[in-house]
């Protein structure tokens, strides 16, 4: 196989990956509070894993103070990832409270960063991200926990669009180079 056929074939795949992340962005879209749902039933076996993975570590470290921290952080681990399993409407909630929190400290530090990189051509961008990222921090934080049902699935949905169509836009681009490059070779 030649090397025009295998880029070829390499774009095929990344635009077919990007349009299922252009779908599954809609559809989180549409109906947030499952993908949200889903979302924290993700993080819940992340957890749970992490739990026995330190559960494992553990077992192979047999020294005393280090069994003992490693059980009691597994098992913390596998509690609260259970408890996301067991309450996901509950752990959904946390989770978008936490992210009100996360957007607020995210803002502060972005405005600090403008003002400390203010001479720098493109800074005022900085600024504006801070603005619209303390906006979006007092929204969810104003309407939690109603907004519970909507936020983190529709974040997710608007970055799994946007990336997806980044990612069509790169590979049509690729695409074209490659054209333009076996057509110069011919």
């Amino acid at each position: 196989m030649n090397e025009n056929t295998e880029i070829k074939r390499e774009m095929g795949w990344s635009i077919a990956l990007s349009v299922l992340m252009i779908v599954a962005g809609v559809l989180a879209i549409i109906v947030p509070q499952v993908s949200g749902i889903v979302l924290t039933m993700l993080v819940g076996w992340l957890l749970v894993f992490c739990g026995v993975a330190h559960m494992v570590y553990a077992w192979h470290m047999r020294r005393g103070g280090v069994i003992l921290w490693e059980i009691l952080l597994g098992i913390l681990y596998i509690v609260a990832g259970g408890y996301l399993l067991l309450h996901p409407m509950a752990g959904l909630a946390s989770l978008t409270a936490v992210l009100a929190v996360y957007l607020l400290l995210a803002s502060v530090l972005e405005f600090i960063l403008s003002f400390q990189l203010r001479p720098l051509p493109g800074s005022g961008w900085l600024f504006v991200d801070g603005i619209i990222t303390l906006i979006l921090a007092i929204i969810i934080w104003r309407t939690w926990p109603a907004s519970t049902t909507w936020v983190i699935g529709t974040l997710v949905g608007v970055s799994m669009l946007f990336s997806g169509v980044a990612r069509l836009m790169i590979s049509l681009a690729a695409r074209r180079v490659a054209k333009c490059l076996s057509a110069g070779n011919s």
